[in-house]
This record gives structure tokens, sequence and C-alpha cells, in this order.
């Protein structure tokens, strides 16, 4: 099976561009209700996933940081506690699945690792939802 029948295309994915802040990243987040999303280059290559736990740890770990501050802070010097790896477009279903066990979106980049969407572990658990009940 072919994965881009999964992939929620980047025009309707909510990413965070690396030269934003740390405010503008929690701003969004907050608007959104994400827990995580996507940190993408000026190239328009994927460059991780940022989480709500990594903006808390960096607060935590700054001393005298208030909210206030956190429009000084770039996004790019927030450290990521976790890897949300990648596949390409042309990744096979088993790839898919076993990232899906520990990650809640897949990041999709094409052959120059520039960002094309991400697909969803609920999309894939619902397709296979579908099936099971059908037989």
């Amino acid at each position: 099976m072919n994965i881009a029948f999964f992939l929620t295309p980047k025009s309707e994915v909510i990413y965070i561009p690396l030269n934003s802040t740390m405010r503008q990243a929690l701003e969004k987040m907050e608007y959104h209700r994400h827990t995580a999303v996507p940190l993408i280059d000026e190239q328009g290559k994927y460059a991780g996933t940022i989480t709500e736990g990594d903006l808390l740890w960096k607060m935590k770990n700054t001393p005298g940081l208030t909210f206030a501050d956190t429009e000084r802070v770039m996004i790019k010097d927030v450290p990521q506690r976790m890897t949300n790896v990648p596949v390409r477009i042309y990744a096979n279903i088993e790839d898919l699945l076993s990232l899906a066990i520990v990650q809640s979106f897949i990041p999709v980049v094409d052959d120059s690792e520039v960002f094309i969407g991400i697909i969803r572990r609920s999309d894939i658990i619902e397709y296979y939802t579908k099936i099971a009940l059908k037989n």
C-alpha cells in the first residue's frame, strides 16, 4: 500500500518555522490545541518536532525566564527531548507502523528532505479498524 493514502499535506498541517520565538510556538500550540508540532527550516526542510514538554523543560531549566521573556528565546534554541523520525514518501507501510507505535504523527519528506506533510497515528488506526470490522 502506498503511504500517500494516509498523507495530510503540509498545507493542512500546523507547523512552526524554525526561526520563530518560543512565545510564537506556545501561542500557536495553544490556539490549535496541539501538544507537538513539526519544525520547518527556511528551506522548507523538516527540522524536528517541538513538544509542550520541550517548552516546559526550557522554562524550568532557564532561571528567571518568564512568559514575557519567551519572545526573546528562539525556538531553535529549545532542546528537543524526543526525535520524531520522518519517512520518505515512498516508504512502506511496515515502516509507518513501527513509527506509529511511538509517535503520534510521522513527518513525511521528499528526496531532498523537504517537508511535505504528516501521517497521523489516528488515521492509520482508523483505517485498520474499518478493515477489521468488515471481516
